[in-house]
């Protein structure tokens, strides 16, 4: 029996998920949602067994252990999870009403590393049996969720007090994120088009995107404050569209402004992806400069382009969450009124949430990019 190099993740992360489970604690018993409390680990040597059991089958000459490590793996990402909703039914019964009972840290690290051992294992595997495995994850949440099996949890507890205003940031953050999306690429992609064109990819305009970049985006929201509330107070009817210094519209500036960097670079990454060989040949085939953009560069370079789009759609679900400070609403809202109020039940509320939209989003778009590819 050898240990081999590609066994180098599986130790680190199993190990890492023993420590988590002997070491730190799985729950807290918190007298309210804004106190702190005990810590509540029933299964420490258990856990701990399982780990260890998943380490030593991942790093040895075992048949299959590929396959049995990443069983063990999907077991840990949706197992532990049921694990802790048991244990808070369990401890809620006869605590005082107001008893939260909290993911503590070891959740959260063992959790973390159960995903990554998961992911690590099924990059040797095929794709139907990749996809089945992930699609298995949210789908046996849901079903325990649905069957009320976290509802003893804290983080449940919270949503269930503000399903409403819950329902409405979630939806006004997909909205500034659509919206920033549905301008920024109208803009940057002419633009990556033009920098290509005239070779002025190292000039001026990408200078300045650039530049925007470094820009702190607490700072570049605060910075537009003061130019909207002009524009609304100049122009009367832009204020009574909600066009002002604070809200939407200065947030959905913002967030332009740093989704144009990436739009135009993979604008022009995607452009450059066609061999001038290539479009040399379709233009001696007689393709317009327009046919040979239409029907060979952009084809060619359609992966590079949807990979920029992908990223450019995750950093905005992120970069939205800063719009709660200027009062455009959002999943922003509840991490820092969380944050203010000392409750870290609503800040992960909010932050798992932006966390599980950015995901969602970057899978559509690998999917998108599987379904659209053509084979080579």
């Amino acid at each position: 029996m050898t240990v081999r190099g590609a066994a180098l993740p599986v130790i680190v992360l199993t190990g890492a998920g023993a420590l988590a489970a002997v070491f730190a604690d799985f729950l807290h018993v918190a007298p309210n949602r804004l106190l702190s409390g005990p810590a509540a680990s029933p299964h420490v040597w258990a856990l701990a067994a399982v780990w260890l059991l998943a380490g030593a089958l991942g790093t040895v000459r075992v048949p299959g252990r590929t396959f049995i490590t990443a069983v063990l793996a999907w077991a840990g990402v949706v197992g532990l999870p049921l694990l802790a909703g048991m244990d808070a039914r369990a401890l809620l019964e006869g605590a005082a009403t107001g008893t939260r009972i909290q993911l503590g840290t070891g959740f959260w690290v063992m959790w973390l590393a159960a995903t990554l051992l998961l992911l690590d294992r099924l990059a040797a595997m095929s794709r139907p049996v990749r996809v089945l495995a992930w699609v298995g994850v949210p789908v046996a949440l849901a079903g325990m969720a649905m069957a009320g099996t976290f509802d003893s949890l804290a983080l449940l507890r919270e949503y269930a007090a503000q399903h409403a205003p819950f329902a409405e940031a979630l939806l006004t953050h997909v909205l500034l994120a659509a919206a920033t999306l549905a301008i920024a690429l109208p803009i940057g992609a002419p633009l990556g088009w033009w920098a290509w064109r005239t070779r002025r990819t190292d000039g001026a305009l990408v200078g300045v995107l650039a530049f925007l970049q470094t820009v702190p985006s607490l700072a570049l929201f605060a910075l537009l404050i003061g130019p909207f509330a002009w524009l609304a107070g100049r122009w009367p009817a832009l204020g009574a569209l909600g066009f002002g210094g604070t809200g939407a519209a200065p947030a959905v500036f913002a967030l332009v402004l740093y989704a144009l960097l990436p739009v135009v670079r993979y604008t022009v990454a995607g452009l450059d992806a066609t061999a001038a060989d290539t479009r040399e040949a379709a233009r001696g085939l007689g393709m317009t400069r327009r046919q040979v953009l239409l029907r060979v560069q952009l084809p060619l370079g359609w992966p590079v382009l949807l990979a920029g789009l992908r990223i450019v759609a995750v950093q905005t679900v992120g970069l939205a969450a800063v719009a709660a400070l200027i009062g455009a609403g959002g999943l922003g809202r509840f991490v820092f009124l969380g944050i203010g109020q000392g409750a870290t039940d609503m800040v992960l509320l909010g932050t798992l949430t932006i966390i599980a939209l950015a995901l969602a989003v970057d899978l559509f778009f690998q999917s998108l990019l599987v379904l659209t590819e053509r084979p080579a």
